[in-house]
């Protein structure tokens, strides 16, 4: 059982941050990180389960802001990398959360370099600049929102309303790191927020591609090629029912509760596996018993 536990966790940390190998968790002792192990922020980020559903729901819903696509379209080698992209997203959540905080602070000052680099024109005529406050504040609520439906949803539906504003609360801190503005802060902020930005959003041939790249992606193995058309779909199905048809893609309430509880079986499988993921190494940094 041991070996089939370090293969299934093998995979699972393959498609992480830490695979990048470029930040030790565990060190140094006694670092709290910009957050600690009493956040919401740890509870919310630290199942890979919802937050693999919840990233690819983020990733299809930031695909329908047209200056947002265009910035990873024209700088991006998303289209050819896709698992590398995967792996520097999960680095800089996991870092920003888990890691001690001169790792998190270094993460934020490198994407914000890198946000410099990214400008252009996009189809539409429009300029774009990935430092854009109002951009960034797009990408921080899609991911975020789609973050805490997920974890509603997969790990714990139980969780006060008060500990979901706290959570935005919370993880507003590094969309306002990076130089967004106006950051939603409360589930009735971000409802309205979202609201808001509808007229903004378009779905076109290359918000299409960006569904079909995820659709097809290569998997290391049969096993988690299953999975990952699972979680697939389960992003599909999380995403708010007007963004399922821009793509094209509506989820009937029985294919929903399929999705659901297959992904409610499997869950439970990866959670036994994984026992070296970025927060089960903090908590070592904090000498927390697992």
């Amino acid at each position: 059982m041991e070996y089939i536990r370090k293969k299934i966790e093998s995979q699972v940390l393959g498609l992480s941050g830490i695979a990048l190998g470029q930040i030790d968790f565990e060190n140094p002792k006694g670092d709290p990180g910009l957050f600690g192990p009493d956040s919401i922020s740890w509870q919310v980020h630290g199942d890979f389960t919802s937050m693999l559903v919840g990233g690819i729901s983020a990733l299809l819903m930031q695909a329908l802001h047209p200056l947002a696509l265009a910035g990873v379209w024209d700088h991006s080698n998303f289209r050819q990398d896709l698992l590398g992209r995967l792996r520097r997203t999960g680095q800089f959540i996991s870092g920003t959360t888990f890691g001690a905080k001169a790792d998190a602070d270094w993460l934020i000052e490198k994407v914000k370099t890198i946000h410099l680099q990214v400008t252009g024109t996009a189809p539409d005529g429009r300029s774009y600049a990935a430092s854009d406050p109002a951009l960034l504040t797009w990408v921080h609520v899609a991911e975020v929102h789609s973050f805490l439906q997920s974890h509603l949803r997969y790990r714990n539906p139980n969780l006060s309303g008060a500990d979901q504003d706290r959570y935005y609360a919370e993880i507003a801190f590094i969309a306002e790191r990076l130089g967004a503005t106006n950051v939603p802060r409360s589930r009735a902020q971000v409802a309205e927020y979202l609201q808001d930005m509808r007229p903004q959003l378009l779905c076109d041939e290359r918000s299409l591609e960006i569904l079909q790249i995820l659709l097809n992606a290569p998997a290391p193995s049969l096993l988690a090629g299953v999975a990952g058309k699972l979680f697939m779909q389960g992003g599909i199905d999380l995403l708010p029912e007007w963004a399922q048809r821009m793509l094209g893609q509506p989820v009937s309430p029985q294919r929903s509760r399929l999705i659901r509880t297959s992904i409610n079986q499997l869950a439970p499988l990866l959670r036994w596996a994984v026992r070296s993921g970025a927060i089960h190494r903090a908590r070592k940094r904090l000498g927390i018993e697992q």
